[in-house]
């Protein structure tokens, strides 16, 4: 997945647009409302990254509608159909169907790996574009001409940071951690990969679950090793409280991760411990472009909150 990144308004509007062209004409003879399923986590721990997603897919859609799209001769009007995945596959496969017997047109999700592979098989039977953010290579690699990666790939992030950790950092002793989910041990696979290509090792490699909160266990066994660079593939709500434990007790590695690590909230919940640390995300930063700016802005007047993550690195999308 973990979704370069999704959805700035202009990413929206042309991932709009171009869905137009398959049914189009099915459209203007049928019906002028043209239904957009989205799917993502709207509820639980990682609920800010779904409703990040979701709020950009609205101003887009409400744009889009506003330039009043004519084709054929009649006006066609967007709908965004939203369904939370929850982040758990078997939930997501749920939502997923439910959007395909909605007759949505094309689908915007889903935001987790893990949820956006198996739901792909549903989408692909009904012939139904699927644009995920899903950066597992799997995604892509299942053979369906439905599904689409609108964000680089684990094999991009989890290989530059790898590349980093070993040429940039000089790390001698590191470690991997991850959640086990599609997202966490993909992205985490390619880290390691990518760190023994460029001429170093990992010490120890280390799991844990994408509900855990608690890693005393694990950090206390590094200590053998003396990492230098801790990597987790995971998602914010477990990598904070993992700084502050490493903090607590005394290691001094630098903790490294990837887009899911990015985000306002990691900061707000390691506090002062977020600091030193590292992420990354393919593509630029939204506020040093003038039209990212621009929709930081918008976004903030109508959500009363700042862009989370996707959103906010989605003009390259």
């Amino acid at each position: 997945m973990a979704w370069n990144k999704l959805f700035a308004e202009m990413n929206w509007v042309v991932a709009l647009g171009g869905m137009m062209a398959p049914f189009a004409m099915a459209a203007a003879h049928a019906d002028t409302v043209v239904k957009i399923g989205f799917a993502s986590p709207l509820s639980g721990p990682q609920a800010h990254y779904g409703k990040d997603n979701e709020n950009a897919a609205k101003m887009a859609v409400d744009d889009v509608n506003a330039k009043g799209l004519v084709v054929g001769g009649q006006k066609i009007k967007f709908e965004l159909v939203s369904e939370d995945d929850q982040a758990d596959p078997r939930i997501g496969t749920q939502a997923a169907q439910r959007l395909v017997d909605a007759g949505v047109k094309a689908v915007i999700g889903h935001f987790n790996s893990g949820v956006s592979i198996p739901a792909s098989r549903l989408y692909s039977d009904a012939g139904i574009p699927q644009l995920s953010v899903a950066t597992n290579p799997a995604y892509t690699q299942q053979g369906y001409k439905t599904a689409f990666r609108l964000v680089g790939s684990d094999s991009q992030i989890g290989g530059a940071l790898g590349q980093f950790a070993v040429k940039m950092m000089k790390a001698k002793s590191i470690v991997a951690i991850d959640d086990r989910t599609a997202y966490g041990q993909g992205i985490a696979d390619e880290f390691v990969k990518a760190v023994a290509a460029n001429g170093g090792k990992v010490a120890r490699r280390e799991f844990t679950t994408d509900k855990a909160t608690d890693f005393t266990a694990i950090l206390t066994s590094l200590k053998a090793v003396n990492p230098d660079v801790v990597f987790y593939g995971g998602a914010d709500a477990q990598a904070a409280p993992m700084v502050k434990q490493m903090k607590r007790l005394g290691l001094k590695a630098r903790l490294m991760g990837g887009d899911m690590l990015n985000t306002p909230t990691f900061i707000q919940l390691a506090g002062a411990d977020a600091a030193g640390h590292y992420s990354a995300v393919a593509g630029g930063v939204l506020s040093a472009r003038p039209a990212g700016k621009e929709f930081e802005r918008r976004y903030k007047a109508r959500f009363h909150q700042d862009v989370v993550l996707l959103g906010r690195n989605s003009t390259t999308a």
